[in-house]
């Protein structure tokens, strides 16, 4: 009988422990994801910081395109205000086709592409751009691991006892992902 109770006792607490050691497993693995999160935040506030400077840029030398000028601040405006990874993801590629727009555009404007100000901001904008790329790849793989851990047995016993959620990744339109946002004057 003595062995009997050592026994239960030892499975208790080996039991014990691998579920504290799964859930401080994806408490880390969360924890990462959304450090990479506020990676890929930091990269957008600094692109929505350059893109008023760049439409007042390009303001002063294509007043005929007023429209486009109004397009990239709504988009701008609409990414700034979007709420959840998707929608959030949604946002931003409507933000990109706007700026593809204006600098595509501003190849009729020689004078445009010669100045020193919007050339340093097309550079610092596509910078930023690369910078948000490898943020969401990082983003991505920490959020694929997550989700993999809450799905996968048995730590996914675990997750739903302790009410982990998936996470959304942040993808890009296929269109988006092929062609790079700046273009080359």
């Amino acid at each position: 009988m003595n062995y009997i109770t050592y026994i239960i006792i030892g499975v208790a607490v080996i039991l014990v422990l691998w579920i504290i050691a799964a859930f401080n497993n994806l408490i880390r693995t969360r924890n990462r994801a959304k450090e990479a999160w506020s990676d890929i935040d930091v990269q957008l506030k600094r692109r929505y910081d350059l893109i008023p400077n760049l439409v007042e840029t390009v303001k002063g030398y294509a007043i005929h395109e007023k429209e486009l000028l109004e397009k990239v601040t709504q988009a701008r405006a609409s990414a700034i205000s979007a709420q959840g990874t998707k929608d959030k993801a949604d946002a931003e590629n409507a933000l990109s086709g706007t700026l593809k727009s204006l600098f595509a555009v501003s190849e009729n404007y020689p004078d445009l592409k010669a100045s020193v100000n919007f050339l340093q901001l097309q550079k610092d904008l596509t910078d930023t751009e690369d910078k948000i790329q490898a943020a969401r790849r990082f983003y991505n793989s920490n959020v694929m691991e997550l989700n993999t851990k809450i799905e996968v047995f048995p730590s996914s016993i675990i997750a739903s006892v302790f009410s982990f959620k998936r996470m959304d990744l942040f993808e890009l339109q296929e269109a988006a992902q092929r062609e790079p946002v700046a273009v080359k004057f």
